[in-house]
């Protein structure tokens, strides 16, 4: 499951286990990023905060467009398990396997609209390449109807699945078929 030692929820008790069963509660069942956080039940209860109030909380993005962004980001940092979980995510929305597939080899090629082409360059670019990020670039998402708000949700996005991505890879969090369905979306 990872390279480091994890609790399952079967395991749990006192704090862990209450955070356990919120995590549950609001998202149907427990995935292994968050089990691999259960060394550190406090770090893991501010991590869901924080993933809930940017992929849940009150946008002008739309939940689709959030979870494109994860895919996008997770595409360009090659890592497999949020690749795959967010684009699982995406296709709640978009039911269109060929299209996910499509997306997950090039998110150009993915019959993208004007404002989700300009949301998706935007995140690779800043996670490929953040120190060329420009005020122009920023400036750029507002002709495709974003206003500051949604262009700081984009960014925080973006940020966090760099993050995650980078705990998924350094602990060697897996995932399976299995694993990735049964969300709350």
């Amino acid at each position: 499951m990872a390279w480091i030692e994890t609790i399952h929820e079967t395991d749990a008790d006192g704090e862990l286990k209450e955070i356990y069963d919120e995590i549950m509660g609001a998202r149907g069942k427990m995935s292994n990023i968050m089990r691999v956080h259960s060394l550190n039940p406090e770090a893991m209860k501010r991590h869901m905060d924080f993933y809930l109030t940017i992929m849940f909380g009150r946008s002008g993005l739309r939940r689709a467009e959030r979870e494109l962004i994860g895919t996008v980001v997770s595409v360009a940092n090659a890592c497999p398990y949020c690749k795959h979980h967010h684009a699982e995510a995406l296709n709640f929305y978009w039911k269109d396997d060929d299209r996910i597939a499509r997306l997950l080899e090039n998110y150009r090629s993915a019959d993208l609209s004007p404002r989700e082409l300009a949301l998706a360059g935007f995140c690779d670019d800043l996670t490929r390449n953040p120190g060329a990020a420009s005020e122009e670039k920023t400036a750029a998402l507002r002709e495709h109807g974003l206003s500051d708000k949604d262009i700081l949700d984009a960014t925080l996005i973006t940020g966090y699945f760099n993050f995650v991505n980078r705990v998924a890879l350094g602990l060697g969090v897996e995932f399976s078929q299995e694993e990735m369905q049964g969300f709350n979306y």
